[in-house]
């Protein structure tokens, strides 16, 4: 059997519905419960349900044969993890946004070691540095829109889907810094020891992604 970590919520939702279509039966993930690990005997897998945060970690130490998470919490955590397939849902950009009324258009107005808050502040630190820019990257882990506002930073980086939220608190992005999809991620000993099961998994996903992208 399978271990997958995955986080609860409509992520999760679409990931159930694209093993139904890969020919995983996993009904049991639909039924109300508290339980962290559900099993499907019929499907062979076994979910573990964690924070998004904490796949990429179950997945490394091995917990968890496989993962699925967002491009940017895994490149954020920097896990080391082998990524094999781009599930192509939970589709959402990270930008660079700043008040509207700074009167900033670009990154390259921002003032000399502005002050950035994120929950990203390993990819908010490269990008910064592959820009060449001198930035003071504040880590935040809750609503990052409020730095701005209180003035405890001049921009956030932070993901979006809409950019609703960041215009009606009154930021506007200025920059790309990545897209993130889910992806669905290996343990590197469980690829080599379960290497069949995860090969057909992994086949099974990108063989449904694919007649849905034709």
């Amino acid at each position: 059997m399978l271990s997958i970590a995955v986080s609860k919520g409509r992520l999760l939702d679409a990931f159930a519905e694209l093993l139904e279509e890969a020919g995983y039966p996993c009904s049991v993930l639909q039924k109300a419960t508290r339980k962290l690990v559900i099993s499907s005997s019929e499907a062979g897998l076994e979910f573990i349900l964690a924070k998004p945060a904490d796949v990429p970690t179950y997945v490394e130490y091995g917990a968890a044969d496989l993962g699925v998470v967002g491009k940017d919490t895994l490149l954020e955590a920097g896990k080391r993890v082998a990524e094999l397939v781009d599930l192509m849902y939970g589709r959402c950009v990270m930008v660079v946004a700043v008040p509207e009324a700074a009167g900033i258009d670009a990154v390259t107005d921002l003032h000399f070691n502005s002050r950035v808050a994120t929950k990203y502040p390993s990819i908010a630190q490269a990008f910064f540095q592959q820009h060449g820019i001198q930035a003071d990257i504040i880590p935040l882990h809750g609503s990052i829109e409020l730095g701005p506002i209180i003035g405890l930073a001049d921009a956030v980086v932070d993901i979006t889907e809409t950019g609703r939220t960041l215009v009606e608190n009154g930021l506007k992005p200025i920059c790309e810094v990545m897209e993130s999809t889910s992806r669905l991620i290996a343990n590197p000993v469980s690829y080599k020891m379960k290497a069949v099961e995860i090969h057909a998994l992994a086949d099974a996903l990108e063989g449904v992604l694919n007649r849905e992208n034709c």
